[in-house]
């Protein structure tokens, strides 16, 4: 991508009612338009970040036998009726909406009912279990409170998995393997050092439930993290007889804040006797399919990672999910120019294009810096961005074929040789 072609541009300053240090970095730097509060448009760049952690998870879901669908935003109001959380006293996050044609739909904000609903029609035996979806989904949340970004969004995406298994023991062999899982997912996206597997209540259906929550000054919830078991406590099960079943004493763990970046949960047969999603037994009974759900914020995964990763600078992506591995900055002027200094500019410019179309033959995600633009101004703006590696072409470059390549994450500058940029990046 050259960057001259790139519509979206950085601006000085974040819109002054946007409170969130990662909506305010993300829209300086042109990756998302804030359309109202808690609604985001991504545009080139931040998509790419999305595509980029999406892509992640897609592959650590279809590793423990995930397979992916896709479901509809509209709902039907009698799935939700039947489990009771149709009622906005219980669900209080409902957007609805009236049908010309008559009745009432609503607009998804979770999709166990639905997805429940739809496995009737594929599971009738024993011998149709296990089954394990996903799907990537446009959430739709009516959130009282929007103020944290694309962390909390009233529209955001969202990964969301559902097991249906046999019984507890096969339920419980691939909620294990979802929290390895999900783990993986963490570090692969740079926040694994500080995401920590958390004990929450599991409300009417189980003892517990679990959430990974990131350690974060933006967060909104209080955990109480073991750092050497590497798992934390939610408030709202901190109690005794839960620090005994962990082996856990109160003054080893240290009470942090923390953003939730995704959850499990076992709703056991409760939603599927609901529903009416059973199997057939070998003996010819009929057994409630037991369901596991499985959630995480892609959107708001996207949010943390800018909350716990960037500096007084600007941005600073993992080179997993930015938008590009190389951010290639040219030096030089693509207006023609008599005097020496204008021969020099066309000079590193055409190392420039050279090198942007030799890495870019190679197949590395280069963002070629060729505006006509100050030195001062592009590297500020690149600082920004937050790219993993920036190669900077000047007259060094184009005359001894030393570049300048800087490590984002800590400012390192190499000088690095022709030869060598293409055995790092190609």
């Amino acid at each position: 991508m050259r960057q001259s072609k790139l519509f979206t541009r950085a601006r000085r300053e974040a819109p002054a009612d946007e409170q969130a240090k990662n909506a305010q970095l993300l829209i300086r730097a042109g990756y998302v338009h804030k359309e109202m509060a808690g609604v985001y448009d991504y545009l080139p760049l931040g998509l790419r970040v999305v595509e980029k952690i999406k892509a992640i998870v897609r592959e650590e879901m279809n590793a423990i036998g995930g397979q992916e669908i896709i479901m509809s935003s509209l709902q039907r109001k009698e799935v939700w009726e039947r489990t009771d959380r149709w009622n906005d006293e219980k669900v209080d996050v409902w957007f609805k909406s009236k049908l010309v044609a008559g009745g009432e739909v609503g607009f998804g904000w979770s999709h166990e009912e639905p997805i429940t609903d739809m496995m009737q029609q594929f599971i009738s035996s024993y011998r149709d279990l296990p089954a394990y979806v996903y799907q990537f989904q446009t959430k739709l949340r009516n959130e009282l409170r929007a103020k944290s970004g694309i962390m909390r969004g009233r529209e955001f995406v969202m990964k969301d998995m559902y097991s249906y298994t046999l019984d507890e023991t096969t339920h419980k062999s691939f909620y294990d393997s979802a929290i390895a899982a999900y783990m993986r997912v963490f570090e692969r996206t740079g926040v694994g050092d500080r995401t920590f597997l958390t004990f929450a209540s599991g409300g009417a259906f189980t003892e517990f439930s679990h959430e990974f929550q990131t350690l974060s000054s933006a967060g909104e919830d209080t955990v109480y993290v073991h750092r050497g078991k590497k798992l934390a406590i939610n408030d709202e099960v901190l109690r005794d007889d839960v620090l005994a079943k962990l082996g856990i004493r109160r003054d080893e763990l240290e009470k942090v804040t923390a953003v939730e970046v995704g959850n499990i949960f076992d709703f056991g047969g409760t939603k599927s006797r609901q529903l009416g999603l059973m199997y057939k037994d070998s003996t010819g009974g009929e057994v409630p399919v037991h369901l596991g759900s499985y959630g995480i914020g892609i959107t708001r995964l996207m949010g943390v990672i800018v909350e716990t990763m960037s500096d007084d600078k600007g941005l600073v992506w993992p080179e997993a999910v930015a938008p590009f591995a190389v951010h290639l900055i040219s030096l030089g002027s693509s207006r023609s120019r008599s005097d020496e200094a204008g021969k020099g500019g066309e000079e590193i410019t055409k190392t420039a294009d050279a090198l942007y179309e030799e890495l870019s033959r190679a197949g590395v995600e280069v963002l070629y810096d060729d505006r006509d633009m100050s030195a001062g101004a592009k590297f500020a703006e690149s600082d920004l961005l937050g790219i993993p590696g920036r190669i900077v072409v000047g007259k060094e470059a184009a005359t001894t074929g030393l570049f300048e390549v800087v490590a984002r994450a800590t400012g390192v500058v190499e000088k690095v040789p022709h030869e060598e940029l293409r055995e790092r990046y190609a």
